[in-house]
C-alpha cells in the first residue's frame, strides 16, 4: 500500500512537471528585437496561440551574400539571438497578428506567441504552428521523426518568408524527409483555405520591409509568389507554403507609415483564413 502510493505520487508529481514544461510561455533574443513590450494579459488562457517553430539554421545560404546570410553566425539555435533564422521577426509580427486576430475575428488569441521545440514534444500541444525563413532550417533525423507525428495527430503547419530557388531547395531538402510520401502541390484558387473568411481570389506578392527601400515585392530570382501546400489522404490540407512572399513583415510592420497598408491588409488576411482553416479543418 505504501509502495503504491509513493508510486502514485511519483507519477503526479512528474506529470505536474511536464504540463508546467509544455505550457510554461517563454521568450528568446531574436534576430531583431531584444526588448519588445510583452503584453499585461499574455498569461490569459486562450483557444488559440500563434506557435513558432524554431530550428536549426542550414549553414551557407546565399554564400555570396544578402543580407549576411550565408556567413556562420555561430548562434545557438536553443538560445535565440541575431543568426537564428527561426527568430526573424519575432515578437512583434506574432504579436501584431495575434492582435488582428483578436480585433477581426471571435477567436479568443492569447497576445503572446509560443516558441515550441520538436525535440521537447512541444508541438502537441500547439496544433497550428508557424514557422520564418525555412528557407535557411536544417531539420535533424528527430526532429523530422517528431514533426510528422504532429501531422499524423491532424496538426497544421503555415511557412512563410522564403525566397528563390536556392531557399526553395533548402527548404525541400528537410520537407521532403517529413513527407517523401506526399507531394508539394500548388493549392487550387477554389479550396476552402482562401474562403474560408475572406474570399482571396484575387491574391497578390506580399513583399517584405525591403520594399520600402528597394521598391521591389520580389527577392532573389523569387519573381511570382506561390502558394503551395501538402495534403493528407483525406483531401485536408497539412501544410500551407508561401513562397516567394513575406507575409511576417506585413504583420511585423503593420503600423510601420513607410509599408504600404495593402500589403500588410493581404498579409492578415491570408494568414488569417489560414488559422480558421487549421481550426476547423
Amino acid at each position: 500500500m505504501r509502495k503504491g502510493l509513493w508510486l502514485l505520487a511519483a507519477t503526479g508529481i512528474l506529470l505536474a512537471v511536464e504540463q508546467q514544461h509544455v505550457h510554461t510561455w517563454r521568450e528568446y533574443p531574436a534576430f531583431e528585437y531584444n526588448d519588445f513590450p510583452i503584453p499585461p494579459d499574455f498569461q490569459e488562457k486562450s483557444e488559440w496561440v500563434f506557435a513558432r517553430l524554431m530550428y536549426p539554421n542550414m549553414d551557407g545560404v546565399h554564400a555570396r551574400g544578402g543580407y549576411g546570410r550565408g556567413r556562420r553566425f555561430g548562434a545557438n539555435w536553443l538560445q535565440g539571438g541575431r543568426g537564428v533564422f527561426w527568430t526573424m521577426d519575432y515578437p512583434r509580427s506574432d504579436r501584431h497578428f495575434s492582435q488582428a486576430i483578436r480585433r477581426l475575428t471571435r477567436i479568443h488569441a492569447r497576445s503572446v506567441e509560443q516558441p515550441i521545440n520538436l525535440d521537447e514534444g512541444d508541438q502537441f500541444d500547439w496544433p497550428w504552428t508557424y514557422a520564418v525563413e525555412v528557407g535557411h532550417w536544417n531539420l535533424t533525423g528527430a526532429q523530422v521523426k517528431a514533426f510528422r507525428e504532429f501531422f499524423d495527430r491532424g496538426g497544421f503547419f503555415m511557412c512563410d518568408d522564403f525566397h528563390g530557388t536556392e531557399e526553395w531547395a533548402v527548404f525541400i531538402n528537410s520537407m521532403q524527409k517529413v513527407f517523401p510520401d506526399h507531394a508539394i502541390v500548388d493549392i487550387p484558387k477554389d479550396d476552402a483555405i482562401f474562403h474560408t473568411v475572406y474570399d482571396l481570389d484575387d491574391k497578390y506578392q506580399v513583399p517584405g520591409e525591403q520594399y520600402v527601400r528597394s521598391g521591389r515585392t520580389y527577392e532573389y530570382d523569387g519573381y511570382d509568389p506561390h502558394w503551395r501546400g501538402i495534403y493528407d489522404n483525406k483531401g485536408r490540407l497539412m501544410v500551407a507554403i508561401c513562397h516567394d512572399m513575406d507575409l511576417g513583415d506585413s504583420w511585423e510592420h503593420a503600423d510601420n507609415p513607410e509599408y504600404p497598408q495593402k500589403f500588410s491588409a493581404m498579409g492578415i488576411r491570408i494568414g488569417m483564413n489560414y488559422v480558421v482553416y487549421g481550426m476547423t479543418h
